[in-house]
């Protein structure tokens, strides 16, 4: 099968050299000429474990190559996938459609009767309906099918997701788009991977709900981390608790300083605009997104708490600024609400992340950058984990103490645990985890709590 794919982009690149994988001929489209340029001398315009290897591969196989031009592939291909960006309007939080329907307009004049045009990118309902609206009234003279066909990639993991996927789902209204959908998955599903099609909108709508569930699960336990933290109990022991059971399961219940990247908050914005002008507000779902807004910002306050309440001449030491370990994408990452704000306050800041872009230092002026965590760490008065890259894990706390000119290490990671900070002489602050002298003092509360609950004259239905 010959596919052309729109967009060198997060899902277009990992989705390009996925299918490649496969067997089939990729030629993936991208208008920023450095971008492929870069591509085709072997360097990665994003970071992504295992992609740069699985490039390579396909690239000297020949299965996959990289171009802006357009015209060619498009006529080359019976499968157009556009995988072009549809980032967060400022303002109304609805998606932009521009560069989708840009693509139509340039691809309309280049397709052959019986062609397949699929949407990658994540797309308001209706938006495949209205590309076979438009593209009907630019080729009349042939015969086309247009499907949805949404990722659910998570970066950092994103190629084993595409390989083994927890189902792949196709909308789809025709019988020529599903004989040619079905083809391009035929690998995932001799493995029994479940390849579901449904109504285009119910695609569509999918992709958004998915991820503003998962949101939900992520402000929830969040929530519940600070419940935790004033009833002295740990975080992780309930969300180990409520992850074993299967209706709920263990994943995206780690409390933390709230999520980010390139899908829930944008994702989550378009659905609650989407119900809005349906007249039928998800109500919950905005208060997902007003619970995460705030909790970036209560970290911040939550770091001044333990810097004793005041940051002015004081250095922190930021270890991670990406929205996630394993991925560079700095898109609507907490340390871009967090880091500001502490430097708002008086504060210096000296940041290390594995993967940090140019992009980061941009987007986070007035930033140290160091080229290790160690070197973050000198004469820095409080140490706060940002993103729980793997190489935090095994850092020697104590080395890192002494380093330092203060003893404070905020946790927001949950990386560490009380003991081993506490051993290595750091006055240590985690989420939902109640520690040093805040925890004794909520223990203590609690237990007069309890006390005052279990007298008889609070009872309710006492001697029923």
């Amino acid at each position: 099968m010959k596919i052309c794919m729109l967009g060198a982009g997060y899902v277009g690149l990992v989705s390009a050299a996925c299918f490649a994988d496969f067997g089939w001929d990729v030629v993936c489209v991208d208008k920023n000429p450095d971008r492929v340029n870069d591509l085709n001398e072997g360097r990665m315009p994003i970071y992504e474990p295992g992609l740069d290897d699985l490039i390579e591969r396909n690239v000297k196989a020949g299965r996959v190559r990289f171009t802006t031009e357009l015209a060619e592939p498009v006529k080359q291909s019976e499968l157009v996938l556009l995988a072009v960006g549809t980032p967060m309007r400022r303002g109304n939080g609805y998606a932009d459609l521009s560069y989708i329907f840009e693509a139509v307009e340039e691809i309309a004049p280049h397709l052959n009767d019986g062609a397949v045009i699929t949407t990658k990118s994540t797309v308001p309902v209706g938006t495949s309906r209205e590309i076979e609206r438009r593209l009907r009234e630019l080729r009349p003279d042939i015969d086309f099918a247009v499907c949805s066909n949404p990722e659910f990639l998570r970066e950092g993991s994103a190629i084993r997701d595409f390989m083994y996927p927890d189902r792949v789902l196709v909308g789809c209204d025709s019988p020529r788009g599903q004989e040619v959908m079905e083809a391009l998955y035929k690998p995932l599903s001799l493995r029994s991977a479940p390849v579901m099609f449904v109504e285009r909108e119910s695609a569509e709508l999918a992709k958004y709900a998915a991820n503003a569930f998962l949101a939900m699960k992520v402000s929830f336990i969040n929530e519940i981390a600070d419940l935790c933290e004033k009833l002295n109990a740990d975080v992780q022991q309930v969300a180990d608790a409520i992850g074993a059971d299967k209706r709920i399961g263990p994943k995206f219940l780690h409390a933390g300083p709230g999520y980010g990247g390139s899908c829930f908050p944008k994702d989550v914005s378009a659905l609650i605009r989407t119900a809005r002008e349906a007249e039928t507000p998800v109500t919950l779902v905005e208060q997902v997104d007003r619970v995460n807004n705030e909790r970036k910002i209560s970290m911040a306050r939550r770091i001044q708490a333990a810097a004793g309440g005041e940051l002015r001449g004081k250095t922190v030491a930021v270890l991670g600024v990406t929205f996630k370990p394993n991925t560079d994408d700095m898109r609507e990452a907490p340390s871009l609400v967090i880091l500001p704000m502490l430097q708002d306050r008086g504060a210096e800041i000296r940041a290390y992340d594995p993967e940090a872009s140019k992009d980061a230092e941009e987007q986070l002026p007035g930033v140290t950058w160091c080229d290790g965590a160690m070197k973050a760490c000198g004469g820095a008065d409080i140490l706060l984990v940002l993103t729980e890259w793997n190489e935090f894990r095994a850092l020697n706390l104590k080395a890192m103490k002494n380093a330092m000119r203060g003893d404070v290490l905020v946790d927001l990671r949950n990386v560490y645990t009380a003991d081993a900070a506490e051993d290595a002489g750091f006055t240590y602050h985690a989420v939902g985890r109640p520690t040093g002298i805040v925890a004794r003092e909520d223990a203590e509360a609690q237990q007069e709590r309890v006390a005052a609950a279990g007298a008889p004259e609070t009872l309710v239905g006492a001697g029923d």
